[in-house]
C-alpha cells in the first residue's frame, strides 16, 4: 500500500500551492454566481417583483463576497512567490503577465464599483445588513462634500463603468484566460493547466 501523496500548501518553482488554486477557483465560481444571478433577473424576471428583488441581493451578496475573496488573493499573492513561467517566447510571457494584471484590475474594479453605485443596502445572503454607500459616511465626505455631486450624479459613471465592463470587457478577459490554459493543455501541453488544477505537473 502506497503512502498518500503529502498536500502541497504553498507554491513552488513549478506548481501553485492548494492556497493558490483554493482562492483562484473560488473567486471564479463566485465570479460564475454573480454573473447567472445579474443576467437571471434581466432576462427572467421583471422588476420589483420578490424574485428580481432576491436575484439582485444574491448578485449583491456574491459581489461583496468576491471583493473578500479578491483581497486575501491579493495578500496571498504579495506573500507567495507563483511558479516560473514555462518555457516559451519573452513576448508571451510579457502578454500573460499583462492579461493577469489586468484581469487582478477589473476584480478589483467591478465589486467596488458594484458597491459604490448600488442604490440600496445589500441584505449579505440574508443574515445581517451592509448599508449602501450613499447612507455612509465617506459618501458625503467624499462625494458631496469634496466633489460636490449628490448621489445621481456619482451613480451614472460609476454604474457605467460596472455596467459596460461587466458586460464587455470581463468576458473578454475571461474568454483568453480559459483559451491560453485550452491552448497551453493540448497544443503546448506544459502542464499549466494542470499545476491549477491538480498542482500534480
Amino acid at each position: 500500500m502506497t503512502k498518500p501523496e503529502k498536500k502541497q500548501w504553498f507554491n513552488d518553482s513549478f506548481n501553485y500551492g492548494v492556497f493558490a488554486r483554493s482562492l483562484h477557483w473560488i473567486i471564479a465560481a463566485l465570479f460564475l454566481a454573480a454573473y447567472v444571478s445579474v443576467y437571471f433577473r434581466r432576462w427572467f424576471t421583471e422588476a420589483d417583483t420578490p424574485i428580481n428583488l432576491t436575484a439582485l441581493q444574491l448578485h449583491l451578496s456574491f459581489g461583496v463576497t468576491i471583493m473578500v475573496f479578491v483581497i486575501l488573493r491579493v495578500i496571498y499573492k504579495l506573500s507567495d512567490k507563483a511558479p516560473q513561467d514555462p518555457p516559451g517566447p519573452a513576448w508571451e510571457h510579457r502578454l500573460a503577465h499583462i492579461a493577469h494584471y489586468t484581469l487582478y484590475a477589473v476584480m478589483i474594479i467591478m465589486p467596488i464599483t458594484g458597491y459604490l453605485g448600488t442604490g440600496l443596502a445589500t441584505q449579505f445572503f440574508w443574515m445581517f445588513e451592509i448599508p449602501q454607500f450613499q447612507d455612509t459616511w465617506l459618501f458625503e465626505l467624499i462625494v458631496q462634500n469634496m466633489l460636490g455631486m449628490n448621489f445621481e450624479q456619482f451613480e451614472a459613471p460609476i454604474d457605467f463603468i460596472h455596467k459596460n465592463g461587466g458586460a464587455y470587457i470581463v468576458w473578454v478577459l475571461i474568454a483568453g484566460h480559459v483559451a491560453a490554459a485550452l491552448y497551453h493543455h493540448f497544443v503546448r501541453k506544459d502542464g499549466v493547466l494542470v499545476r491549477m488544477t491538480t498542482g500534480a505537473v
